[in-house]
């Protein structure tokens, strides 16, 4: 989980969230959301890229309301700021306004440091974000998923989903999600062993290979074997959302090294190639279309739906049209 200092309050006038791990980053907003939300439902929410955020803007969206509505200021990347913008916001820290809470998120680097060490002397409440790039870091977030989710997990079965999902934070919370959402008692390894590793985990991905591939009567023929065989949907529904997350991904990301990506991406050098070859044919919109889909057919699973087999079906035919996209544009 992210770290937090002493003053622990959502609401306080500015919260700087430190560091480079997404999921921490955009938990770190949630909270403070819902923590304003939860005092005033109608609170307005802005979230604000650094182009969005000119000289000048600041200025109006903390100016008084007549109706002293409250307000949630999320300024993301801002190490990007310009250095007239940086001035806003250092002119602002010294007087925060209120009912107004700034959120800042700062990479953590020598760029933008000056903002950084504002914020901090300014007394901001303050949320560490790292990259979580040893494996103990890991395995003592999966700990820290079950504890806040009320559950009891042994140390064999963290582990074992730390060895079988990898580095992706997201993923081990999805995880760790599925787990809980579907599992009763205390999760042990047996349990993971079930889900994310052997032969379950091989025939679900082999269903994602061959769908983020473009291979329809392929990875149908390979999601029939796997319920057949009595693979979890869940964990089916898993492997296609890893299979195109890792292609939005590395479709985003800058070119370079297998290795240089996998620093950068979480993956390991062999998925990199992997991806690579998979990606051909993909578009932005296919990617997007691909999630709504994986998203429509998780929730079919986990019982929003009448037939879990039709919904991993309509999902795999869906992301292997998507595979497609670009062939067809």
């Amino acid at each position: 989980m992210a770290r937090k200092n002493a003053s622990d309050d959502p609401l306080a006038p500015v919260t700087l969230a430190v560091g480079q791990e997404e999921l921490l980053l955009d938990r770190a907003v949630r909270e403070v959301v819902a923590a304003a939300k939860a005092t005033d439902p109608d609170t307005d929410v802005r979230d604000l890229t650094p182009d969005q955020l000119q000289p000048g803007t600041l200025a109006e969206l903390v100016s008084p309301s007549l109706f002293a509505e409250r307000k949630v200021v999320v300024v993301r990347n801002a190490q990007d700021l310009s250095a007239d913008t940086v001035k806003d916001v250092k002119a602002y820290l010294s007087s925060p306004a209120e009912e107004i809470t700034l959120v800042l998120l700062h990479a953590g680097g020598a760029k933008g440091k000056g903002l950084l060490d504002a914020a901090r002397k300014a007394g901001a409440r303050e949320v560490a974000c790292p990259k979580m790039t040893k494996p103990a870091d890991r395995l003592g977030f999966v700990r820290g998923e079950f504890r806040t989710a009320g559950r009891s997990a042994t140390p064999e079965a963290c582990q074992a989903l730390v060895d079988a999902i990898g580095s992706d934070l997201r993923e081990l919370a999805s995880a760790v999600t599925q787990l809980v959402a579907d599992v009763e008692g205390t999760i042990d390894e047996a349990v993971v062993g079930r889900y994310y590793t052997g032969r379950a985990e091989a025939s679900s991905f082999t269903v994602a290979d061959r769908a983020v591939e473009g291979r329809t009567a392929d990875a149908l023929e390979a999601l029939r074997w796997s319920l057949s065989t009595g693979v979890a949907p869940v964990l089916i529904t898993s492997a296609l959302a890893q299979g195109v997350r890792a292609i939005g991904k590395l479709s985003s990301a800058r070119g370079g090294r297998p290795a240089d990506l996998a620093r950068e991406l979480g993956m390991p050098p062999w998925k990199i190639d992997r991806v690579r070859q998979q990606m051909r044919g993909w578009t932005p919109d296919g990617v997007a279309v691909a999630l709504r889909a994986v998203a429509e057919a998780d929730a079919g699973v986990k019982g929003g739906g009448d037939d879990p087999e039709y919904a991993l079906e309509k999902a795999v035919v869906t992301i292997a049209r998507a595979a497609r996209s670009r062939g067809r544009a």
